[in-house]
Parts: structure tokens; C-alpha cells; sequence
């Protein structure tokens, strides 16, 4: 299983992980229903960056912790590469996730997903894994384009 570690989002072989999922994001969502972040807006405190890599240094996934409050943190740009999937490195990253969560104290960990056919595997990977679908939180507002989970940590 590639490793997963906390790294800059502005380092440069991330490239086509963010251009990755910019373009996964656009083909079924309408502009203005995108919530992503690029990787300037990543790199700010407040928000913990992680990238998964092969044994070779090739980077095939990342994930981010945004902190929301003390308690509350939300999931942002969990994408792994679609040549690299059905492997469970979505799973393990999104372990991952919640393991670093749950180390920094945050009770609640939520997420905003898309709606679309297209985002049915995620909605699918999360509610296996405990999350439930919850009302707009921390600025978001309804939109037909979105769906809110939620997933208290014990």
C-alpha cells in the first residue's frame, strides 16, 4: 500500500493530481456549485495536506483536513488517480483522514460532494465508512449540485 504523508500542496510533481481532479470536478458540476480548492488555497494554515505515493515517489492520491472549529474539521480534494482506483487507496486514504482527525481532537469531520451520477462512488466510499447525509455547514448553501455528510469520531 503507497504511503501517506503531510506535504505541501504547491509542491510541484502534484501537478497532475490537481489538474486531475480540477478536471473531474468541471465535467459534471456546474461552476458555480464547485467548492474545490486549488493548491494556493490549500497551502494555508488551517488546512492539513497529504499525499499518497507509490514506493517510487510517484504521488497517486492526496486528502485534506480543513478546520472548521475546534471540534469540526471538513474533508477537502480527496482524489485518487482513475488509472490507480480499485485498489482501496480511496479506503486508505480516507482512513487516513479520519485517523489524523481523530489526533487532532476533532470530534465531527464533514464533506461536500457532488450530486451527480459521476460522484456515486465517493457518496458510496463515504457512506460505507459511517459518514450520513447532513444539512449545508460552515458557509455552504443547499444547492441541488451538492450532497452534505457527516460522521461523528468516537
Amino acid at each position: 500500500m503507497p504511503a501517506i504523508r503531510r506535504e505541501s500542496p504547491l509542491t510541484p510533481d502534484l501537478s497532475l493530481l490537481m489538474e486531475r481532479h480540477s478536471t473531474a470536478m468541471h465535467a459534471e458540476t456546474p461552476p458555480e456549485s464547485i467548492h474545490m480548492l486549488d493548491a494556493s488555497a490549500l497551502a494555508v494554515p488551517g488546512i492539513d495536506f497529504f499525499v499518497m505515493r507509490e514506493s517510487d515517489g510517484r504521488a497517486v492520491g492526496m486528502g485534506a483536513l480543513k478546520r472548521i472549529s475546534d471540534d469540526h474539521a471538513e474533508i477537502k480534494s480527496m482524489h485518487i488517480l482513475a488509472e490507480e482506483r480499485g485498489r482501496g487507496l480511496a479506503q486508505a486514504m480516507l482512513d487516513h483522514l479520519r485517523t489524523e482527525a481523530r489526533a487532532a481532537g476533532y470530534g465531527r469531520l464533514s464533506l461536500e460532494t457532488g450530486s451527480q451520477p459521476g460522484f456515486a462512488p465517493a457518496r458510496s466510499l463515504y457512506a460505507r465508512a459511517g459518514f450520513s447525509e447532513c444539512a449545508p455547514f460552515e458557509g455552504y448553501l443547499d444547492d441541488p449540485s451538492s450532497v452534505f455528510m457527516t460522521l461523528r469520531l468516537a
